[in-house]
């Protein structure tokens, strides 16, 4: 009978969340509160779930307007952008661009397309912040890396800071990507203290089961006053899944790219920072890798 009482509970639940997020797209710039919620699926080891009812969501009827003025703006920028060429760009121009900046930091608003994260949201000590470089020219992300777990029973592992850029979307919180298919390589301008990083790509997945892919790869940060200049190609990231690399490979998706973030994990506590100048795109017509490792052929003819 218990069973039975808390497969209900499970459905209610998910219903729920399926009405909410359904609800989404049409009510987000009334919701002031919820939105976080709807995102959230991680539940820390012995805390109780939130069983909010919808119907108690906050709204604003000032905000709400707000919002619909910014995402018809929006939906303008998209439609002319549409007009002069794939992604806003004239078609000459796609079609010879080399090379391309995607993310610089120059103010506080190119900081917001940010997130910063780290242990702390499964109840562990390590602490990442990310501000403005000198001269405002830069992105410093800095903190202290703790790798003691959190005594609740469960987690065996702690001690991770990461930052990625939040999720492209246009009018309507619709889901958009980026489509680097002209593009080889990813060309970065950083300088850290010593640490080895993971650069870490998403993309958006055809099926649900592949939620938690990511496409990996390390860079080594040489440490001291200098900057370094890094090219890697695309071919080289591997892929995996839930933290474990995967016996199928396949390269990456370019046309469907959904964000990018670094990821510090090296089981060394202290301080640490990176400093990143530009986030960027190269076409290096000198590399013609397809792919760097070896794939499994799926049903092989016997």
């Amino acid at each position: 009978m218990a069973l039975s009482f808390k497969l209900l509970d499970s459905i209610f639940l998910s219903s729920r969340c399926h009405r909410q997020n359904a609800l989404h797209p049409l009510l987000g710039p009334l919701l002031t509160d919820c939105i976080p919620k709807l995102y959230s699926s991680y539940r820390r080891p012995g805390t109780s779930p939130d069983n909010t009812p919808p119907w108690k969501m906050n709204f604003s009827f000032e905000k709400g307007v707000d919002g619909i003025k910014k995402h018809f703006g929006i939906l303008k920028k998209e439609l002319v952008d549409h007009w002069k060429g794939p992604e806003g760009y004239p078609l000459e121009e796609y079609l010879l661009e080399q090379t391309r900046v995607v993310w610089e930091f120059r103010s506080q608003k190119d900081l917001d397309e940010w997130v910063v994260s780290s242990d702390v949201e499964i109840g562990g000590k390590s602490e990442a912040y990310l501000k403005l470089g000198k001269n405002n020219q830069t992105a410093l992300l800095y903190g202290t890396l703790n790798t003691e777990a959190p005594r609740d029973g469960e987690t065996e592992y702690s001690g991770y800071c990461a930052m990625r850029a939040k999720l492209p979307k246009g009018a309507f919180e619709k889901k958009k990507y980026y489509d680097w298919s002209n593009f080889n390589s990813l060309y970065l301008r950083i300088r850290g203290d010593g640490r080895p990083w993971m650069i870490n790509i998403y993309t958006n997945p055809y099926f649900s089961h592949q939620k938690d892919d990511l496409y990996n790869y390390f860079i080594f940060t040489r440490g001291g006053p200098y900057w370094q200049e890094i090219k890697i190609p695309f071919s080289k990231f591997f892929l995996s899944s839930r933290g474990r690399i995967q016996d199928d490979q396949h390269p990456l998706w370019l046309d469907k790219i959904s964000t990018v973030g670094f990821t510090l994990g090296d089981k060394a506590d202290g301080p640490f920072q990176l400093e990143i100048d530009f986030i960027g795109l190269l076409n290096d017509r000198a590399h013609t890798e397809e792919f760097a490792y070896e794939k499994y052929e799926r049903n092989p003819k016997v």
